[in-house]
C-alpha cells in the first residue's frame, strides 16, 4: 500500500523527454495565439476576456501533464515552463525587433485629445470600455485625456492635458488683477468718510 502511494506520487508515468516537450508546445502554442488574439486579451477589458483567460489555463492542463499526475512529472513540466519563459524573456531583451514583433507595439487610442475610432475598431475596443479604463486612472471624462496608448502588456496609459504656456499666463494675470481688485477695494473702504 504504502509503495503504491510513493509510486503514484514520485514516479513519472510518462518519459521525462515528453513531460519536457508537453509544457514547451503549449507555451508557445499559448505565446502565438495571445499574440494573434490582440492585446484586448491581455488588458481583460470585459468578464468575457477574464473568463477566456481563466478556463485557458486549463483547457491545456492536460496537454501539458499528459497522462501523468505525478508530483515529480508536475514539477518537470512547471520547471520546464519557468526555465523557457526566463530563456525566452533573456532572448528577447538582447533582441529588440523580434521583442517588437513578438509583443507587438504600442497602440495610439486617443492623439492630442482626439478619440481615433478606426483604432478602437482595430483593437476591438468600444468607448465604454476605454472611459472605464480612464476612470481607473483618475479620469473623470475623456476630454481630459490628451493621449491614451494601449501598451503590448495590455494596459492602456493615459496622459492628462495640460494648460498651454499662454494659458497658463493668463490665468495667471487673471488671478492677480482680482487680487489688486480686492486690495484696491478693501483700500476704498479704508479711506472712505465715514457716514453720519
Amino acid at each position: 500500500m504504502h509503495s503504491k502511494i510513493w509510486t503514484d506520487m514520485f514516479v513519472v508515468g510518462i518519459p521525462i523527454a515528453e513531460k519536457i516537450l508537453r509544457p514547451m508546445a503549449v507555451y508557445f502554442f499559448l505565446v502565438i495565439g495571445l499574440r494573434l488574439a490582440g492585446k484586448r486579451e491581455l488588458a481583460q477589458l470585459n468578464p468575457f476576456d477574464l473568463v477566456v483567460l481563466l478556463t485557458l489555463s486549463n483547457t491545456v492542463q492536460n496537454a501539458i501533464i499528459g497522462d501523468d499526475n505525478s508530483v515529480t512529472g508536475g514539477i518537470i513540466g512547471a520547471s520546464t515552463l519557468l526555465l523557457l519563459n526566463y530563456l525566452v524573456v533573456r532572448f528577447l531583451y538582447r533582441h529588440e525587433k523580434i521583442d517588437r514583433f513578438v509583443e507587438g507595439e504600442s497602440c495610439p487610442l486617443i492623439e492630442n485629445g482626439i478619440i481615433q475610432e478606426h483604432r478602437l475598431t482595430e483593437e476591438v475596443l468600444t468607448r465604454p470600455e476605454l472611459e472605464a479604463a480612464a476612470h481607473k486612472q483618475g479620469f473623470g471624462d475623456l476630454r481630459e485625456v490628451e493621449t491614451a496608448m494601449l501598451e503590448p502588456g495590455g494596459t492602456i496609459s493615459f496622459t492628462a492635458k495640460k494648460p498651454i504656456p499662454e494659458e497658463t499666463r493668463h490665468q495667471e494675470v487673471l488671478r492677480r488683477l482680482d487680487q489688486l481688485s480686492r486690495e484696491l477695494a478693501q483700500l476704498r473702504l479704508r479711506d472712505a468718510p465715514p457716514t453720519a
